[in-house]
């Protein structure tokens, strides 16, 4: 096992979901995992007429975190944006360790359908390998079945894998 990924919870974060993404990220990164303290919810961050929470601005409160680890990744159960994009499933800093996931899209029920708990976990784990798979070099990918395509829709998350096509997995090895 290489480095260590801190889970950081951003407000509360549901723990099965924490050992799903956690679990997961081992698979697809072959990194152990850790869940630290959860940050306080992000009121900073928050947009009145967007009605949304700023994901820049979450990025920026993880980089200031000094924590022991070789990547970090923030959960938060609220719905985000970034300028440019109505919203956004994840965002990761560009040649930095943090990145970022956002719940609520990824549930059903934010669409008015039945929750499926599986469904809503398989998607977790794709959104966090991807915004993580961007920390270590990775673009978006041309090949819809790999997890670093870009989702614009959850149709896109469902139809991606959870693991990296061969050209990305030959980039991300040299990490």
């Amino acid at each position: 096992m290489r480095g260590k990924i801190c889970l950081v919870p951003v407000g509360p974060v549901d723990e099965d979901v924490l050992s799903v993404v956690g679990e997961g990220l081992t698979i697809a990164l072959g990194r152990e995992w850790d869940v630290t303290d959860a940050l306080l919810h992000p009121a900073h961050a928050y947009h009145k007429r967007q009605q949304q929470y700023l994901s820049d601005a979450i990025l920026s409160q993880l980089r200031q975190m000094a924590l022991p680890a070789e990547r970090l990744l923030g959960l938060v159960d609220l719905d985000l944006y970034t300028p440019g994009l109505n919203f956004v499933f994840g965002q990761a800093s560009t040649g930095g360790r943090e990145a970022l996931i956002a719940l609520p899209r990824l549930r059903q029920s934010f669409y008015g359908l039945l929750e499926d708990k599986a469904l809503f976990h398989e998607r977790a784990v794709k959104e966090a390998v991807h915004e993580l798979g961007h920390t270590y070099g990775l673009g978006h990918c041309p090949d819809a079945t790999c997890v670093m395509h870009f989702s614009n829709s959850l149709a896109d998350t469902d139809f991606k894998g959870k693991e990296f096509c061969a050209v990305c997995k030959a980039t991300l090895t040299r990490y």
